[in-house]
């Protein structure tokens, strides 16, 4: 690896934790920015499919949210004394609008899926995991539930379920999966701050192992993924259980954390927005089944010649996924 690129990976790394553990406005902002200006030439690598266009475009998209964030900050800081008891909560409106459009969070995702196209694997494993990690947890102080986190977490759900159905690239299939996730997420930071560390930490266990099969197979569309996964029966099964458990079927981890939320949300009377969420969830299990059937079932003639050879970091990372929610089950019993 180059030296830039170690450079500005631990920079990218050291503008995260910056970012969550401020105790200022000021110096959560200065972590995103570190973050921001950190990920660029990382993106502007030759590796990528559309190396400029994508850093362009996550940049100006960035640049705006860090604006509006900024000026945030400042009417916090310079008015809160000039204004009414009532009108903070447009301050904070504006403060989370901001943070949401650096998560991707629907309606502020316009960004998302385009700059996920021109990615390759690599760099979309990090934009679905650890770039979402401090504008996460800098909502998650922040947050209160009003219409307008009532209002993007039922969009999230519902654009991520309607676009994601006529997708053919895995790489937006993945974008919308996301983005119908992040919906999830908050909702589950509304009340537990555990729940959402634990829907986090599952949904990025299940990217990567998605993400290592596609990056070892160098695939990037449906037909590509139809033809290759003929040549390795147990890579075919692990992939296929992989997106059940990323759709929250049952006997799978990614079971566990949308079972916790539910439960958080009909404790808590949220009964409308949990039959939503589960709802526009079934929809986006129904493009999940859509591949698995099409690998699994519908193109099945195997090449016994192909000296196609798994990595064995990726099978047993997959099989801990697959059977997390069995060992989760027994550690929790006793």
């Amino acid at each position: 690896m180059k030296f830039y690129k170690i450079l500005f990976i631990n920079s990218m790394i050291f503008g995260t934790l910056l970012s969550i553990s401020s105790f200022s406005w000021f110096s959560m902002w200065m972590g995103l920015e570190i973050n921001l200006l950190s990920i660029i030439p990382l993106l502007n690598s030759s590796k990528n499919i559309y190396p400029s266009e994508a850093a362009i475009k996550y940049f100006i998209t960035q640049a705006m949210a860090s604006s509006i964030i900024m000026l945030a900050i400042i009417l916090y800081l310079n008015i809160l004394e000039f204004i009414p008891q009532d009108s903070k909560i447009y301050l904070n409106i504006m403060m989370n609008s901001g943070l949401m459009i650096k998560l991707g969070a629907a309606p502020f995702h316009f960004w998302f899926p385009e700059v996920m196209e021109g990615l390759n694997w690599n760099f979309c494993l990090i934009m679905l995991t650890w770039q979402k990690i401090a504008p996460m947890i800098l909502i998650m102080n922040n947050i209160y539930f009003n219409m307008f986190t009532y209002t993007v977490i039922i969009t999230c759900s519902l654009i991520s379920g309607i676009q994601g159905i006529n997708q053919i690239s895995l790489r937006k299939i993945l974008t919308y999966s996301s983005i119908n996730h992040i919906g999830w997420m908050l909702a589950s930071m509304l009340y537990s701050h555990s729940i959402w560390f634990l829907y986090f930490l599952i949904y990025s266990i299940i990217s990567i192992n998605i993400i290592l099969i596609f990056n070892s197979m160098n695939i990037f569309y449906l037909k590509q993924l139809i033809n290759t996964m003929n040549y390795n029966k147990l890579l075919k099964m692990l992939f296929s259980l992989n997106f059940l458990s990323l759709g929250g079927l049952p006997p799978f981890l990614g079971f566990l954390p949308k079972w916790l939320t539910i439960n958080y949300l009909i404790n808590n009377n949220l009964y409308i927005l949990s039959t939503i969420l589960i709802i526009s969830t079934l929809v986006t299990l129904y493009f999940y089944l859509r591949i698995t059937f099409n690998s699994l079932m519908m193109y099945s003639s195997e090449n016994l010649n192909h000296n196609f050879k798994m990595n064995n970091f990726v099978i047993i990372f997959n099989l801990i996924s697959i059977s997390g929610l069995i060992m989760c089950t027994f550690i929790l019993n006793f």
